[in-house]
Parts: structure tokens; C-alpha cells; sequence
């Protein structure tokens, strides 16, 4: 039911009954609205069950990266270095990695080979995986398991920072120890 049509019934069933209420129509809206959100970001399955198979989601995910990197309005690391800028952090024995997603965009990441902590310090995103469709906003973390590949939609401007846990500095050695090329070389690892 809308808004307005809510508003209605509520109007009609308050004078019909002699109610009185102690808080305001909008305000009872309102606070719907918010535990609505609340459940999408505790029970995501509630709201947006998976409607597909583990190798279908695969199978998906992987057409959809091929058709944005053929894309030519598709804008990426090659293209555009700037686009998303990337902070490297170091600490003992742990990568830490921020990027910033842009309003609008929508990306495919790798797909992770090792578990670790995920931080999302500033914006709102959806996030598609082989679980189902999650929305987050910040402040928020989660843990990535192993063999997660996502879709991520930033609704606004997104700071999102992961931890890896590795002792190597270089950045190129590191992705391939943190990621698989596809799902034939995470089935091997």
C-alpha cells in the first residue's frame, strides 16, 4: 500500500473508531519505513531471496564482467586511473586496502580466496552475491568468505575498506594471493 492510501485508511479507521493516538500518522510511517530497513540489513533473504542457482549466479556474474569490459563506455582502472582511487596501508602482516566508489557506479570484484573483514566507512550500496541482494550503509562491516565475487551498486559517493591478512608489500603479489583469475582456480585452491 502507498503512502497516501495508508494515510487514508488511517484517517478513516481513527474517526470511524474514535481514536486517539498518541503519535502523528507520519510519524507511524516513518517508523515502518525504518524497521523495514532495519530487516533488509539482518534478514536480506527476507526481502530479496535468491532466485537462482550457485552456478547460475556464477555463470551471471561472469557474463555480466565479460559484457562491461567489452563495453566500450566502460571505465576502468586502464582506462581511467583516477576513477576509483585506491590508499595502500601496511601494517605487520596486514594489506589493508580503501577505495572510493563514485555515485552511480556499479562494479564486479574478484573473487576472493582468502577470508577477511570488509568496512564500509562512508556512503550506501547494494551488493549482489550468490547469497542474495544485501543493502548497506555506513557505518557497516562484514566478513568476505572465501569464494565471494560481488556486484556492488554505490548508491552515493563510497568508502570501502578491506584487511588482508599477508607479510608481502607488493600490491600485484598480494592480488593474486588474495583473489582467483575464475572459479576454475578457486575450485583448485
Amino acid at each position: 500500500m502507498d503512502r497516501e492510501s495508508a494515510r487514508s485508511q488511517f484517517d478513516d479507521l481513527t474517526e470511524k473508531y474514535g481514536v486517539e493516538h498518541t503519535f502523528s500518522f507520519d510519524e507511524a510511517w516513518d517508523f515502518l519505513e525504518y524497521k523495514e530497513h532495519q530487516d533488509t540489513l539482518t534478514k536480506p533473504d527476507k526481502f530479496f531471496p535468491p532466485k537462482y542457482t550457485k552456478d547460475q549466479f556464477r555463470k551471471g556474474i561472469t557474463d555480466l564482467e565479460k559484457k562491461m569490459i567489452e563495453d566500450e563506455n566502460s571505465v576502468t582502472p586502464e582506462t581511467d586511473p583516477d576513477f576509483n582511487p585506491i590508499k595502500h596501508t601496511f601494517t605487520d602482516k596486514q594489506y589493508i586496502r580503501e577505495i572510493f566508489n563514485p555515485a552511480g557506479e556499479m562494479l564486479v570484484t574478484k573473487i576472493h580466496t582468502v577470508e577477511h573483514p570488509f568496512f564500509l566507512l562512508r556512503g550506501e550500496m547494494s551488493i549482489l552475491t550468490e547469497e542474495g541482494e544485501t543493502y548497506i550503509s555506513a557505518p557497516y562491516y562484514g566478513v568476505t568468505p572465501v569464494g565471494t565475487k560481488r556486484i556492488i551498486y554505490a548508491h552515493t559517493d563510497c568508502t570501502f575498506v578491506t584487511v588482508h591478512p599477508t607479510s608481502c608489500k607488493d600490491i600485484s603479489k598480494i592480488e593474486e594471493e588474495v583473489t582467483a583469475k575464475n572459479y576454475q582456480e578457486l575450485s583448485q585452491i
